[in-house]
């Protein structure tokens, strides 16, 4: 009995499909490899804003410290985030312009003070059209709870020196109302007269815990958002 069997594929063919079969897969490697480093000296080298700061005051104070401040044009606040992008680690940086409130202020104490920011408005350089981080936004639910307010609940003793001009750092007692819910924070602050201006700097570390918000959602298996943050703001401030 005789058994019928197809023509065999020449050696130098199996050589050939091998050959083309192991440069495919370099080749692929070679792009994975490439978009690996690509993403992480973009999230390593990418502009990150520096933290809200006091610029230097330029004129000597204008009138008596004692009075209500407005917060004016100029103020800003934000939130700084940690992410993980394919092993690379970077901040997330959102910002706002849209803060409003006012604090007053005796000869030596700021005796009250409440600013509330527009969390709808966050983008990457606080402007309309910068670019916004979808993820934040998820986490903060600011379609259903748009803002945030910053209540003083203990005088900070900023002492004499700051009706005299002087840059005085100190520590504050507040509470934060964010999504519904209201929590201490112990914000590091600095201030400084600057001619008629009243300026006031400060940051804070916000675990997302503690007022309900389920961590950020990240980028699947190619990184994350940290479930903590830092808030920060600079407020400029005029007399009424």
């Amino acid at each position: 009995m005789t058994t019928t069997t197809g023509p065999t594929e020449p050696a130098a063919t199996r050589h050939r499909k091998r050959h083309w079969l192991r440069w495919t897969l370099v080749a692929i490697g070679a792009v994975i490899v490439l978009i690996v480093v690509t993403v992480q000296l973009y999230v390593t080298n990418a502009p990150t804003p520096a933290p809200l700061a006091l610029p230097a005051a330029a004129e000597q104070p204008v009138g008596p410290l004692a009075g209500t401040w407005e917060v004016t044009h100029g103020s800003a606040a934000g939130l700084r985030i940690r992410q993980t992008v394919l092993f690379a680690e970077g901040d997330v940086v959102q910002r706002t312009r849209s803060v409003t409130g006012e604090l007053t202020t005796t000869a030596s104490t700021i005796t009250s003070a409440a600013f509330t920011v527009d969390l709808t408005t966050l983008t990457d350089d606080g402007t309309p059209d910068g670019r916004k981080t979808p993820q934040v936004a998820i986490s903060l639910d600011t379609s259903r709870h748009p803002t945030a307010t910053i209540t003083l609940t203990q005088p900070p003793n900023v002492d004499s020196a700051l009706g005299s001009g002087a840059t005085v750092m100190t520590t504050a007692q507040a509470a934060m109302t964010l999504r519904g819910r209201t929590h201490p924070v112990t914000i590091a602050l600095t201030t400084h007269r600057d001619g008629a201006v009243l300026r006031a700097a400060g940051s804070f570390p916000v675990a997302f815990a503690d007022w309900g918000i389920a961590g950020p959602e990240g980028y699947g298996a190619l990184g994350s958002l940290a479930d903590h943050g830092t808030a920060e703001f600079l407020l400029v401030l005029h007399r009424h």
